[in-house]
C-alpha cells in the first residue's frame, strides 16, 4: 500500500485533515474535500461511537500523525506513564522530540513521512554526527542539520517559515532551545482519550 493512499485513508477514517501529505493537504487535491466519508464498503453508514471507539480512534489518529506502529506507540506510552508529570502531556513531548518530527517541525520537509526518509537515508546530523535513526530523542541545545543538497531543496520554503517557539532556525541549521510544552505540541490530539484507552 502506497504512503499517499494510506495518508489520505487515515484522514478519511478520522473525518478530519491530519496533514500527513504536506502541501497536498492544503491544496484542492486534498482527498477529504471530495470524499469525507470513511473508507471501505460501509464507510457512509452513520453509527454513534462508543466511548471505547472514541478512545481507540484518538489513539489511531495520534499513531497516524506521528507515523508509528502500534508497538512503537505503546512503547512511548509506557515511557510516559513511568515519567514524572502528566502522562498524556509527557507522551506528546516524547513524540515531539523524535528526530524525524524535529526535522519536520524545522521546515526541512513537508511531512513527517518525508522527514523520516531524510533521516533514514543519512541526510541528517545531530551536533555534527550523522544520525539515521528516526526515533532518536533530541535534547536541549542539540543542533540539527541536513546535508547541503537536502538543505538546498528546503531552503526556498524556509524563507517564509517560522518554526515552533521551542525550536530555533538559522540560515543553515536548527536547534532545540527548550522542551516543548502542551501548547507547542500537536493540537489535533486529545491525549486524555489515549491515556484512558491504555488505562482501561
Amino acid at each position: 500500500m502506497g504512503r499517499v493512499q494510506k495518508g489520505c485513508r487515515d484522514c478519511r477514517r478520522q473525518g478530519e485533515k491530519l496533514f500527513l501529505k504536506g502541501e497536498k493537504c492544503t491544496s484542492a487535491k486534498c482527498v477529504i474535500l471530495k470524499r469525507k466519508n470513511p473508507p471501505g464498503q460501509h464507510g457512509a453508514s452513520i453509527t454513534r461511537p462508543t466511548e471505547y471507539a472514541r478512545r481507540l480512534k484518538e489513539k489511531q489518529k495520534a499513531r497516524s500523525i506521528y507515523d508509528l506502529s502500534e508497538r512503537q506507540f505503546r512503547k512511548y506510552f509506557e515511557m510516559a506513564s513511568k515519567s514524572v508529570g502528566v502522562t498524556g502531556q509527557v507522551l506528546l513531548e516524547l513524540l515531539e522530540l523524535r528526530l524525524d518530527n524535529i526535522v519536520y517541525r524545522l521546515g526541512f520537509s513537508s511531512s513527517r513521512t518525508a522527514a523520516r526518509q531524510l533521516v533514514l537515508h543519512g541526510h541528517a546530523t545531530v551536533n555534527g554526527k550523522k544520525v539515521n535513526i528516526p526515533s532518536y530523542s533530541v535534547k536541549i541545545n542539540d543542533v540539527i542539520k541536513l546535508k547541503e543538497k537536502a538543505f538546498q531543496r528546503a531552503a526556498e520554503k524556509l524563507k517564509d517559515y517560522t518554526p515552533p517557539a521551542w525550536l530555533a532556525l538559522s540560515e543553515s541549521d536548527g536547534r532545540v532551545v527548550r522542551r516543548p510544552t502542551r501548547e507547542d505540541t500537536e493540537r489535533l490530539i486529545q491525549e486524555s482519550l489515549i491515556v484512558e484507552y491504555y488505562s482501561r
